[in-house]
């Protein structure tokens, strides 16, 4: 990408926060912070308490709590960049027509759909690393990988982020967000994030494996517990991987549509 478009780029991310002290802020850590701190305490503590010894051998002797952590980081960072592209960019898109006045200047659809994507996951990214904290203040990191667990973060942001721009690019109407979140509620529940994916029948496993939730809570997991290995760089490659093709998609989408 060109210096030019880098730069056109940055002026969306600029322009967006620019508008977050018009109440956005608090949305933002709502959703992004106070959500997954109240599953920690509910789930990862209270039912923690009830399951006992098992809970400690999912996370290598450490609580529940600690096995239960970084699945709900990743599901953080999942839903405030999702929710940031689908929700956010489709009213630009179809309803508020904001991109059209941008593309009379030098700008490009590509530029403005980059820029989209770097202002999600930078909101996203700030939420889910003040959860993060929260996680290691409570001492539920349990290995100095953690501090690789910032960078991990922003990754699975830009992936989700980029899918969730594309995803709008396809939304014809409002209510057709109701059916991206029928696929991230049964994810949550599903990609081995409160349980682990021995739990499943061997025929499930694979299914489950190849759900990038799934990926993101491998990947998290295994910094903040030490268990660096294939997994977590196999979740890495499967992360970038996603977030380049998506944004690909999405750029091109975004483009086509601005043209028309």
């Amino acid at each position: 990408m060109s210096d030019v478009a880098l730069s056109s780029a940055r002026l969306v991310v600029v322009r967006h926060w620019w508008v977050l002290p018009q109440g956005r802020p608090w949305t933002l850590l709502v959703n992004g912070l106070f959500e997954p701190f109240l599953y920690l305490m509910s789930i990862g503590i209270g039912i923690g308490s009830l399951i006992g010894t098992r809970g400690h051998e999912l996370s290598g002797g450490n609580g529940y709590a600690s096995f239960v952590a970084p699945a709900l980081l990743a599901t953080s960072a999942m839903n405030a960049a999702v929710n940031e592209t689908i929700g956010v960019v489709w009213f630009r898109l179809r309803r508020e027509k904001f991109y059209d006045s941008l593309v009379t200047t030098p700008m490009t659809g590509s530029d403005v759909a980059v820029g989209e994507v770097s202002a999600a996951v930078l909101r996203a990214g700030v939420a889910a690393m003040c959860f993060l904290c929260i996680v290691a203040a409570l001492q539920m990191v349990h290995s100095w990988w953690a501090l690789l667990a910032g960078p991990a973060v922003v990754l699975v942001a830009f992936a989700f982020a980029a899918a969730g721009m594309a995803t709008a690019t396809f939304m014809t109407e409002l209510h057709h967000n109701q059916y991206v979140q029928l696929v991230m509620l049964p994810m949550f529940l599903f990609s081995a994030t409160l349980y682990p994916l021995s739990v499943y029948p061997a025929w499930l496993r694979d299914i489950v494996a190849a759900l990038p939730l799934y990926q993101s809570t491998e990947l998290l997991c295994g910094l903040t517990l030490g268990e660096v290995g294939l997994g977590p760089i196999g979740a890495c490659c499967y992360l970038v991987a996603m977030g380049v093709a998506t944004l690909w998609l999405g750029t091109r989408r975004f483009s086509r549509l601005l043209a028309r």
